[in-house]
């Protein structure tokens, strides 16, 4: 893996524009950047990346059926009681997942290490599916990269073959989300998108315009009964809100489902190391309340929540000593505690790998960077390309 400088398109910020890729520029600072790309090879790409991330993607169910099955894990992963019956039929009757991104730690001197499974609500789809292609296609069609160069990114067309096998149509297919948000709105659009490339239906919902009707379904603002929904928003904030009583009745299609849960909180992380101990792709990790701070002999460790977004309320312990923070409102449920392994820095710069899974599979990536070690939700997205 190489970083490379290279020539951004003149027109970049208005073909972004075009595609409706509005927060490409965030209070201020550009969340794009094509200043430089990473170029990879295809062996790295499929021994490196590929291979790992399907490896810890059935290691992640692992430890779901194991969560469901073991009396006291959901608990200790801080599901609320009244959901553990909700996640267990979700898992067993095989509720389809849509997608999720691992983030790396890649490109320092050996294997991919993973930081983390956002197995909920991940963003930066757009631009790694969509916008980086075109950035390809343009870049090798201007002379800015070589001829044959290509891309690990199939991820649009696995979404549209995955919204075919949710069995949705001839239902409609409500998608929501914080529609404030200039980036959760345009993930939901995107998805939107392929849902209808699929053949569905579709309604863009605002989270708080969600109804509940007489019979306890969940209903649009035109009363319309919700059958499928899509929500771009965590699941431990929906469990615990005033509407959350009404999911325990499993009347809609959840996408991501109940049992997902299990996958979006930092408890994940020790259950992994736990059930799969030395793995090279894995970091130590252990809760935090472990007896005895079984982390004690390490040089350097990161503390986390087990319920966070976006990088808050993330701590970098080297001893006694704080060398790098993030603030947040995170943090009541408890904290894991994670070996710290270095993310690779050129110049100023921090990279983080983030490897997308769509129905369970490997289907491309996005590069994050920042001039931090913890990646934040204002990190700079950076376009990749296989070198030929």
């Amino acid at each position: 893996m190489q970083r490379i400088a290279v020539e951004p398109r003149a027109d970049w910020q208005s073909q972004a524009e075009a595609q409706g890729f509005v927060f490409h520029t965030m209070h201020g600072a550009p969340y794009w950047d094509e200043t430089h790309a990473y170029s990879f090879s295809l062996a790295e790409i499929e021994a490196e990346i590929e291979d790992p991330t399907a490896a810890l993607e059935g290691m992640a169910y692992a430890v779901v059926e194991r969560a469901v099955s073991e009396p006291g894990l959901l608990d200790k992963l801080r599901i609320p009681a009244e959901f553990h019956d909700l996640v267990k039929a979700s898992w067993r009757r095989g509720d389809k997942n849509l997608y999720g991104r691992f983030d790396f730690a890649y490109g320092a001197g050996g294997p991919a290490k993973l930081l983390e499974y956002n197995a909920d609500t991940p963003t930066s789809l757009f631009e790694s599916a969509v916008f980086q292609w075109i950035w390809l296609e343009q870049m090798m069609e201007r002379g800015g990269l070589p001829k044959g160069a290509d891309q690990f990114n199939s991820l649009h067309e696995r979404l549209i073959e995955a919204f075919k096998r949710f069995g949705i149509a001839p239902n409609v297919l409500h998608l929501a989300a914080i529609t404030s948000s200039d980036e959760d709105r345009g993930t939901v659009e995107y998805l939107a998108d392929c849902a209808m490339q699929a053949g569905l239906k579709t309604v863009l919902i605002d989270m708080a315009a969600i109804g509940v009707d007489a019979s306890g379904h969940f209903t649009d603002l035109d009363d319309a009964v919700i059958t499928h929904l899509f929500k771009l928003y965590p699941w431990e904030f929906m469990v615990t809100e005033p509407f959350g009583r009404h999911l325990l009745a499993d009347r809609t299609t959840v996408i991501e489902p109940a049992w997902k849960m299990v996958l979006s909180n930092k408890g994940l992380l020790p259950l992994l190391w736990e059930m799969f101990p030395g793995h090279p792709n894995l970091l130590p990790a252990w809760f935090a309340d472990e007896p005895g701070e079984p982390w004690g002999d390490l040089e350097a460790v990161v503390r986390k929540p087990i319920f966070s977004r976006e990088g808050a309320n993330v701590e970098i312990r080297r001893g006694a000593a704080i060398v790098a923070s993030t603030d947040g409102e995170y943090g009541a449920e408890g904290f894991i505690v994670q070996a710290h392994h270095p993310l690779p820095k050129e110049g100023d710069d921090y990279a983080v790998i983030g490897s997308w899974v769509v129905a369970g599979q490997p289907a491309g990536l996005g590069i994050r960077e920042d001039a931090s070690p913890i990646t934040k939700d204002l990190s700079r997205f950076v376009p990749h390309f296989i070198a030929p």
